[in-house]
């Protein structure tokens, strides 16, 4: 691919992009929440427009105006939802943890997916192309769609219109404000809550008018919303939390990437996103133009606590040894069924155990947990698979492979923290889950390693018991860890990091 049409192609990207994250961006600076259902006002611009114009009123398309005014009722219907969203849910959401913000809000997002199947249906939903821009500009070799011409212009157009609106209106300079001392422009007799509202509404409306602008150059459907807020969280967490002009500069990057990913490594496309943030976080763990980390005040997470066997009542250890009992029973002597049900509950249990060390105790937020439950199951399985080990070997070789790379991964992610290190860590897990999938000649790609004898039909209830007892110790470790000088050392600098 000549280098003229790769970075026309990579500015064409990137525009998308920065309209995606310039909403995103507006919202977080403002309201101080991460929006995962960002990509759902995008999809939403982009069916409710390609209905307009394809299905509903087909004469639209046959008029430049006509198209744009689709487009443009793509993108108010995505703000009119922001709006009803920021009073219904996000309001509710304000200065609570990022955690529970991006679990609502990703919530939000399956809620829009089905809402949004229920409307327009399952199919795709292909778009004529904008009447007047369907030719192409010839440049040597090159040929550049007017179209994307057009949407490489819009980019700058919205950052300069946002930089104006932030630095000359008065709705600008009081959204700053909000964004500075929420608390202290309260105290100056300015209501915050309409401005909160008005950030939510306008990057809600620019996701949708980013989506409706996609049509012309594919078709829209209802994967849109994930393939889209990935790259666009990315641009955002690399250009730093709140800075417009940091999202700009950082879609030019990823847009560059990205297609220079698609064009010589296409399996690795994602991977290569990932890495260039991770890299960026590094070296600059606030982002390309994002303000200092600064330690924030965080409440007191809530922390696993088990009663000193002094302490507690002797009907809570009757009843507590009666569950264990009636697990035992069932781990020996139930149906096929329900042990496998008892044995998915109790190694689910162990995964969710590890990450309330993490999140509970230590308050770290980690969007790449389950890379290093799939490492224990690949070094476990591949032992087995090149040196015949036993299951007790096994899974100690498994425990060793997600322990090392653990060490690496927090080597790198401890020197970010809120939703900057839960980025970086998706972006180290996104590279092991590629990993996983493309070397198929070791973990056996999409059907993984299968075949393992380990658990037999005679061996099951054994294994059912060990899995129970495991899961017994872990809830008493993670008891006595938190009580130890370990464990309060890590709730301290969870509290109190300059303390």
């Amino acid at each position: 691919m000549p280098i003229l049409q790769t970075l026309f192609d990579a500015l064409t990207h990137a525009s998308t992009l920065f309209l995606m994250a310039a909403g995103l961006t507006l919202i977080f600076g403002v309201t101080r929440i991460v929006n995962f259902a960002h990509g759902g006002f995008f999809m939403l611009g982009a069916m409710l427009s390609a209905h307009m114009v394809a299905v509903w009123f087909p004469l639209l398309s046959g008029s430049a105006w006509g198209y744009a005014l689709a487009m443009l009722c793509g993108g108010l219907a995505a703000g009119a939802l922001g709006a009803v969203v920021e009073f219904l849910l996000l309001r509710r959401m304000y200065g609570v943890p990022d955690l529970y913000q991006l679990v609502a809000t990703f919530g939000l997002t399956l809620v829009m997916h089905d809402a949004m199947r229920f409307a327009f249906g399952p199919e795709e939903v292909f778009a004529p192309r904008f009447p007047g821009l369907k030719g192409s500009l010839e440049v040597g070799a090159a040929l550049f769609p007017m179209y994307s011409l057009l949407l490489i212009a819009l980019g700058p157009l919205v950052w300069l219109g946002l930089h104006l609106l932030l630095t000359r209106s008065r709705f600008g300079v009081a959204l700053r404000a909000a964004t500075a001392d929420r608390d202290m422009l309260a105290a100056l007799g300015v209501n915050p809550k309409p401005l909160m509202l008005g950030a939510v509404v306008l990057g809600c409306a620019l996701a949708g008018l980013a989506g409706a602008l996609q049509l012309p150059r594919e078709p829209a459907h209802l994967q849109m919303d994930v393939a889209i807020v990935v790259e666009t969280f990315v641009v955002v967490v690399t250009g730093g939390l709140g800075s417009v002009s940091g999202a700009f500069f950082a879609a030019v990057l990823i847009g560059l990437v990205h297609t220079l990913g698609v064009s010589l490594f296409p399996q690795a496309t994602l991977v290569l996103v990932f890495a260039t943030m991770a890299l960026v976080l590094m070296l600059r763990p606030q982002g390309l133009m994002g303000a200092a980390v600064a330690a924030p005040v965080r409440e007191a997470a809530p922390v696993f606590v088990l009663k000193p066997l002094g302490q507690a009542s002797w009907g809570m250890h009757a009843l507590t040894a009666a569950l264990w009992l009636g697990l035992a029973i069932a781990a020996f002597a139930g149906s096929d069924y329900w042990r496998s049900v008892l044995a998915d509950a109790l190694i689910l249990l162990l995964l969710g155990l590890s990450l309330q060390w993490m999140m509970a105790l230590g308050g770290l937020v980690s969007f790449g947990h389950a890379a290093f439950f799939a490492l224990g199951a690949y070094g476990a399985a591949l032992s087995h698979q090149w040196l015949q080990a036993s299951l007790g070997t096994a899974l100690i070789v498994g425990v060793f492979a997600s322990g090392a790379v653990a060490c690496v991964f927090a080597a790198v992610v401890v020197r970010a923290s809120g939703v900057y290190a839960a980025m970086l860590s998706l972006a180290l897990a996104q590279g092991l889950w590629a990993a996983a999938t493309q070397w198929v000649a070791i973990t056996g790609g999409d059907n993984g390693v299968i075949g393992l004898p380990w658990v037999t039909p005679e061996s099951r209830g054994w294994f059912d018991a060990a899995l129970l007892g495991l899961a017994a110790a872990a809830i008493l470790a993670l008891a006595w860890g938190s009580k130890s000088r370990e464990g309060l050392a890590l709730q301290a600098s969870r509290d109190a990091p300059l303390r």
